[in-house]
């Protein structure tokens, strides 16, 4: 390998940016390419789908035996409220490959006797989100109803580019949220994004179906990050 790429990679890999080392197997030669680096020609579509999936293969691509080599970030759910659904998603989450945390400054809900094994802040989200900023590869999924704790979190998610950003809440109240955040300042494209009802639509009624309903949301925008058509 080039000393300057592996200096790249690690470079990327050190900033939680999804990178990917691709060597020309005949030639020996390599280069890193970044996601959504615009890369022409049946090459650029492998690349695109390798960035997806994660999966690093051995392909065929304009007459060249390539190696793409993916280097994603560990995908992160960042949950804004100990609640019931809470308490679901989280090791169905972790199951799923996720690393979880869970914010919420309300001391009677965030007990680890609630939330045995699992990351918890008892703070508020402004003051953990300073220290741990999100990141495009991390969802945000804000559940608790109450304004005051929801709200910061979700306008950062926008801000930080989350692959995945969805709160609870019907209609009405998202209608609301929404004047709320715009008035902040949060633009329609972005408004846009939020995931509200949070879920798949399977018609969830219990907090444990709509812990399932959301980390399959969760899943699908993280597995169709950049495809046309879809959601962020």
């Amino acid at each position: 390998m080039d000393p300057r790429s592996l200096e790249h990679l690690n470079e990327d890999r050190r900033a939680r940016r999804a990178v990917m080392l691709v060597t020309d197997l005949s030639a020996g030669t390599d280069r890193v390419v970044r996601e959504g680096e615009a890369i022409d020609s049946a090459l650029g579509e492998a690349v695109a789908k390798a960035f997806r999936t994660g999966r690093s293969q051995a392909i065929e691509a304009d007459g060249r035996s390539l190696f793409l080599n993916v280097h994603l970030p560990p995908p992160r759910i960042v949950v804004i409220g100990a609640v019931h659904i809470s308490q679901a998603l989280a090791p169905m989450a972790r199951i799923a490959g996720f690393d979880v945390e869970i914010i919420d400054p309300r001391t009677a809900f965030a007990t680890p006797e609630r939330f045995p094994d699992i990351p918890l802040h008892a703070e508020w989200p402004q003051d953990v989100l300073g220290a741990r900023p999100l990141d495009a590869f991390t969802a945000l999924a804000a559940v608790t109803h109450d304004p005051k704790i929801d709200d910061f979190p979700l306008q950062a998610a926008l801000e930080a580019g989350c692959f995945y950003v969805g709160a609870l809440g019907s209609r009405k109240t998202h209608g609301k949220r929404l004047e709320r955040l715009s008035a902040n300042g949060v633009s329609d494209q972005d408004l846009a994004r939020i995931r509200a009802p949070i879920g798949l639509d399977i018609s969830a009624s219990s907090p444990a179906e709509i812990a399932v309903a959301t980390l399959a949301q969760i899943i699908e925008a993280l597995r169709t990050r950049g495809m046309a058509g879809t959601q962020a």
